[in-house]
């Protein structure tokens, strides 16, 4: 029992290391950056920096809800095109299985984006927008 444990806290121990130089070297940086850092606050901090114009009247602006659901869908759909790149360029070692792995999460991918298009998700326009169509 005691050889096992011993083979385990030998394998951990260059992940041990590898985490502790890690933690080290953040702690460095951040523990340099406030140290090296500057303390003086001036009014133009406080402004917003806009490449290199000044903001004229409220930076603060609403946004409506549905920009950002389809920022979030557009997220989500963008990172599973990534997943299916990356199934792109192992195709030939995945095979078969492969295969109908990925045709079963393009498959979930629509399902999802029709889904979406149902419950209306995808549309921008108000409810009273919709209705006056009708």
């Amino acid at each position: 029992m005691q050889n096992s444990e011993a083979i385990l806290a030998a394998h951990l121990l260059p992940l041990i290391i590898y985490f502790g130089a890690v933690a080290v070297i953040a702690g460095i940086m951040l523990g340099g950056a406030y140290l090296l850092g500057q303390r003086h606050r001036a009014n133009a901090a406080d402004q917003p920096f806009e490449s290199g114009i000044v903001a004229a009247g409220d930076v603060h602006i609403r946004v409506s809800v549905p920009f950002y659901l389809l920022a979030i869908f557009f997220v989500i759909f963008d990172m599973e095109s990534v997943f299916l790149f990356a199934w792109a360029v192992s195709l030939q070692e995945a095979g078969w299985p492969g295969f109908i792995e990925a045709l079963i999460f393009i498959s979930v991918l629509i399902a999802a984006l029709t889904y979406l298009w149902a419950v209306g998700a995808l549309d921008w326009r108000t409810r009273r927008q919709r209705y006056s169509e009708l």
